[in-house]
């Protein structure tokens, strides 16, 4: 069974940068669909990012252009690389992982407990 720990929020001000990881174990990352979602206080879990097993990354449409989902095989870790943040990008975040694609789905067998983000204007 595969365990997530998230970790690198914080807060910044509008325009900074942030870097999220996820170390997992009990699972090699190499054969998982991972993904990283966000949640807002008072809404729902949003999917943010997603990379395959194979490496193919998708995108929510709001973070085009300033967020990066990668994963380091060697090191069993996945990261977002968050840049530009903006106040509405402010959210805890939790990392997730499946055998299963599914995409931006908020249904992943495995999940972090959550990294908060806050970002101020």
């Amino acid at each position: 069974q595969v365990q997530l720990e998230d970790a690198g929020g914080g807060s910044v001000q509008a325009g900074g940068s942030l870097r999220l990881s996820c170390v997992a174990s009990g699972y090699s990352v190499s054969s998982l669909h991972m993904a990283w979602f966000r949640q807002a206080p008072g809404k729902e879990r949003e999917g943010v990012a997603t990379i395959g097993m194979g490496g193919t990354t998708t995108y929510t449409n709001s973070v085009k252009g300033r967020f990066t989902i990668s994963k380091d095989n060697a090191r069993n870790t996945l990261y977002l690389q968050m840049n530009s943040l903006k106040p509405e990008d402010t959210a805890m975040y939790y990392c997730a992982a499946d055998r299963r694609w599914l995409g931006l789905a908020p249904r992943y067998a495995a999940w972090g407990r959550g990294t908060q983000v806050t970002v101020s204007s």
